[in-house]
């Protein structure tokens, strides 16, 4: 991993979208402490899903402060991402930002729209929302580890491409961890509509990241 001291000089708008998650997580904090705090030690503890489990409707003003966070942190790194990689992208592109964060926020909107028309299609509305609450409890706390990254990108080093491979390598890993923890949580529902859960699998949560990706080598 090639990692050389930063000498770019960052735009404005970049760190005050980095003080927007701040401002964003310290909402949260604010609205539920005990919650947050369980919420941040997810990652060593399984108390915040035993505790916070029964209370799985995601459009709470808390999980909402934080998918919020999540759309900033991740549409940033790849902001960053695509920035390093063509030539095309600079850091003043804030129409690349724009239309990055736009798309992500759609991506993710659909994407969660028909899985709860396949829940509501086979009657199982209460388990694909525990799911979905799990998978987006998750990919918010990774959200918050990315955006510490983007910070270190952004201030402190100048990334080469290896970093950024193996930053983009360990988020993915650390999201299909937390599904394999998912399916083991409701290991006896997918046992018992394992070709449905097989059919899930791959038009949900394979072949969308399979389009993106043949989308961004083919630019």
């Amino acid at each position: 991993m090639i990692i050389l001291l930063q000498n770019i000089s960052i735009p404005d708008w970049m760190t005050l979208l980095v003080f927007a998650c701040f401002v964003l997580m310290a909402a949260a904090k604010l609205l539920n402490s005990p919650r947050f705090n369980e919420f941040i030690f997810l990652i060593v503890s399984n108390k915040y899903f035993l505790v916070q489990g029964k209370n799985s409707e995601i459009f709470k003003p808390f999980n909402v402060l934080l998918l919020l966070v999540q759309i900033l942190s991740v549409s940033l790194f790849l902001f960053l991402f695509f920035a390093h990689f063509f030539e095309s992208v600079t850091l003043q592109d804030t129409l690349v930002f724009i239309q990055i964060s736009g798309f992500y926020t759609i991506f993710i909107g659909l994407k969660f729209y028909i899985e709860k028309l396949i829940a509501n299609l086979f009657s199982i509305d209460t388990h694909i929302n525990q799911y979905l609450y799990h998978k987006l409890t998750y990919r918010n706390l990774i959200a918050i580890l990315l955006l510490l990254i983007n910070m270190l990108f952004m201030y402190a080093v100048n990334a080469g491409t290896n970093a950024f491979i193996a930053v983009l390598v360990i988020v993915l890993l650390l999201n299909l961890i937390s599904l394999l923890y998912s399916y083991k949580t409701y290991e006896k529902l997918i046992s018992n509509h394992l070709f449905y859960f097989i059919l899930y699998l791959c038009a949900l949560e394979i072949s969308p990241y399979f389009v993106i990706y043949k989308i961004v080598m083919t630019q």
